[in-house]
């Protein structure tokens, strides 16, 4: 089942479920329209992920948040931790390895990679710069 969320029960729904896959769409895109029926035959055949469909028309406060430049724009979280963000419509092979890729991750490696590059990236910050 795909639900549509909202500014409103965002949050919620990633603080409650492992892996999110949001789908970033509007009424009048055709890609989009395309895409739908995958996301849709996705969500039927994998029951342990949560499927969300975002109107960027309607919500427009979460794709600003995103930074949704173009739609569909495919989303998943997993641990509450973006993990993949690509604008375009996936076919329906290319979307179930990307479902197998994020279900296999390594969520510790992922978050260690995290605090490594935060940790660099503050150190650098820290340098002064030599003009």
């Amino acid at each position: 089942m795909v639900m549509e969320v909202t500014k409103d029960n965002f949050s919620e729904v990633i603080e409650n479920n492992d892996f999110v896959l949001v789908d970033f769409w509007a009424p009048w895109c055709g890609p989009c329209k395309s895409f739908a029926p995958i996301f849709e035959a996705a969500a039927e055949a994998n029951k342990d992920v949560t499927f969300v469909k975002i109107n960027t028309e309607e919500q427009q406060e979460l794709a600003a948040y995103f930074q949704i430049r173009s739609i569909p724009t495919l989303m998943a979280f997993r641990e509450k931790i973006i993990v993949f963000s690509q604008p375009g419509m996936l076919p329906e092979s290319a979307l179930g390895q990307l479902i197998s890729q994020v279900k296999e991750l390594d969520m510790d490696e992922v978050r260690r990679e995290i605090a490594e590059q935060e940790a660099g990236e503050n150190a650098a910050a820290a340098q002064p710069s030599s003009a």
